[in-house]
């Protein structure tokens, strides 16, 4: 791994465990083991290193969220697969937690890859949940957009709810209740 690499890499571990306030230059250099020199070789400092690495865990959440959305399989089984995927709930999500980090939000550049990853999320859930609706699958009634909106907030705050309970369950349970109420039979009439 090259040197910018492994300085991306150590930006996003960090950033993810301690936050832009708390991720100093220095920290980061040392994660990387690599120097001053390097690290303002190839970005010009902190913000521009934050950038690139958010930019990066946004690009790999998009990309396995995707595979799991674009899976074969009905709608509802798509987003099971995405919803029980392994992941690190403890540690909550990369990109959900910098929405907590006041200096990310604050800054429009860093905020961006932020903003722009949960717009995808949402769209491309939509775009699931609709197939789903319109291939007879899911309620006739579901409004695809509501639902995925639905389906992230149960996501980010699961982690939370985990976080605070300092165990899975909580997360478990939020995914499980959001995909016993997407996968209801509809109410005759």
């Amino acid at each position: 791994m090259s040197t910018q690499e492994r300085l991306v890499e150590s930006a996003r571990a960090l950033l993810w465990e301690r936050g832009y306030v708390g991720t100093s230059p220095k920290a980061i250099q040392q994660h990387a083991g690599a120097g001053q020199g390097s690290m303002y070789h190839h970005f010009a400092g902190k913000r521009e290193l934050a950038l690139a690495a958010i930019r990066r865990t946004a690009e790999q959440l998009r990309a396995t969220a995707d595979a799991q959305l674009s899976a074969p399989g009905t709608a509802a089984q798509r987003i099971t697969r995405y919803l029980r995927r392994e992941r690190d709930v403890q540690r909550g999500c990369p990109i959900g937690r910098l929405t907590q980090d006041p200096d990310v939000m604050a800054d429009p550049v860093l905020r961006e890859p932020v903003e722009q990853t949960f717009d995808w999320l949402h769209t491309r859930l939509a775009e699931v949940l609709a197939t789903g609706r319109d291939e007879g699958e899911l309620d006739p009634g579901l409004d695809p957009r509501a639902t995925a909106a639905m389906i992230v907030a149960v996501l980010q705050g699961g982690y939370v709810l985990a976080r605070a309970a300092g165990e899975d369950d909580p997360f478990d349970q939020a995914v499980t209740g959001v995909l016993a109420l997407l996968t209801r039979p509809a109410p005759t009439r």
